[in-house]
């Protein structure tokens, strides 16, 4: 979807914020990793994947529209703020009602809750400032380059016309 190798790996950059975040709610939960937890993980990281894939190509939307680097990076962290966040809330606060169960099956449904949110915490923070930062870095050099070509071209158009 993205049709470069590195926007890929950005949005996939997602995962391991999420993965951190959700073993570090069971650790502070005293949940030990179980199936259901894994499952959790597995969800977790699809919607860190999500967060990351609209963040990124909005970017990307906004650098095709010929916008700065820094421009449309600060313009689309911005305005997918809200997204994010909203996407991030619903997933959260759907799943604390299993996190806090004590009744039948509740043993199953606490782990992958307590994974679910914790993750998506973590990732939706790491993602909307860290992901940004990322996307400078990795493009950085892109945008230093053409930069310096339109300098060039810019400086050879005078005296070619001499």
């Amino acid at each position: 979807m993205l049709g470069n190798i590195k926007d890929g790996l950005l949005v996939f950059t997602g995962v391991p914020f999420a993965l951190t975040g959700g073993i570090l709610a069971l650790w502070l939960r005293d949940i030990p990793l179980s199936i259901s937890a894994g499952v959790g993980f597995i969800a977790l990281s699809g919607v860190a994947v999500l967060n990351g894939l609209v963040m990124i190509s909005y970017i990307r939307s906004l650098r095709d529209d010929d916008l700065a680097l820094d421009d449309a990076i600060r313009e689309g962290a911005l305005t997918r703020l809200r997204p994010v966040l909203m996407t991030a809330q619903v997933a959260s606060l759907g799943f604390v009602p299993m996190a806090i169960a004590v009744g039948t099956g509740a043993e199953v449904q606490r782990p992958l809750a307590t994974v679910v949110i914790g993750g998506i915490l973590s990732s939706t923070v790491l993602t909307l400032l860290v992901l940004p930062a990322l996307y400078r870095l990795a493009h950085g050099r892109d945008e230093q380059r053409q930069l310096s070509r339109i300098a060039v071209a810019g400086a050879a158009a005078p005296a070619a016309s001499i």
